[in-house]
């Protein structure tokens, strides 16, 4: 009877506790934890002339997003949506990096893209490096970029993925974010990777 009633409450036990379990964080971003293949580190230059590297966001939740200057209307879209982000997460903004990585490194000089991101905010940077450099960072974070002819040289236009790539604070990646995911859903997204 004593086996009985014990073997009954430690069943008692291991229900309660399988109950209280923290299932996983359901996203609005695609979860792409522990997916393989995709780049988890860069070596590139802000546009104040530091070199960068992924260590240098540790502790920080950051987001990549790939683009250039002359975007007409993907790249400002999507550093608004940021912007509004931040706002959302009030105090808790400090937590997050946005990098803008231009896959224009003919036109978009440092001086271009310090004036270009920080005229949504004064905290993102921009990244860029020569051709070989952005030609490898786009295939390492499996970015598609693809020169459009313009009318003259100048011109043109890049096509290129646009998402968001977001990486936890121990340089996990662990969202992709499609373009046009509202700032709320993406602040919501944030949140659960501090």
């Amino acid at each position: 009877m004593l086996r009985a009633v014990w073997v009954a409450s430690f069943c008692l036990v291991l229900l309660l506790i399988s109950g209280c379990r923290q299932s996983p964080p359901s996203f609005n971003s695609v979860d792409i934890t522990g997916a393989q293949g995709y780049g988890t580190d860069f070596r590139l230059t802000d546009h104040t002339g530091k070199p960068r590297t992924m260590a240098d966001f540790r502790g920080k939740v950051v987001a990549i997003f790939f683009g250039f200057t002359f975007c007409p209307d993907v790249c400002p879209t999507t550093l608004s949506e940021m912007r509004q982000v931040l706002q959302q997460l009030g105090p808790d903004s400090k937590k997050l990096q946005v990098l803008f990585i231009t896959v224009d490194p003919k036109r978009d000089t440092p001086e271009l893209l310090a004036r270009y991101v920080s005229s949504f905010n004064p905290t993102f940077l921009g990244l860029y490096g020569d051709e070989a450099a952005t030609a490898k960072v786009t295939k390492d974070f499996k970015i598609i970029s693809r020169v459009v002819a313009g009318k003259t040289a100048d011109t043109y236009t890049v096509d290129h993925t646009a998402g968001i790539l977001f990486f936890d604070t121990q340089g996990r990646l662990r969202l992709m974010a499609p373009y046009g995911l509202p700032a709320d859903k993406l602040a919501a997204d944030i949140e659960k990777l501090f």
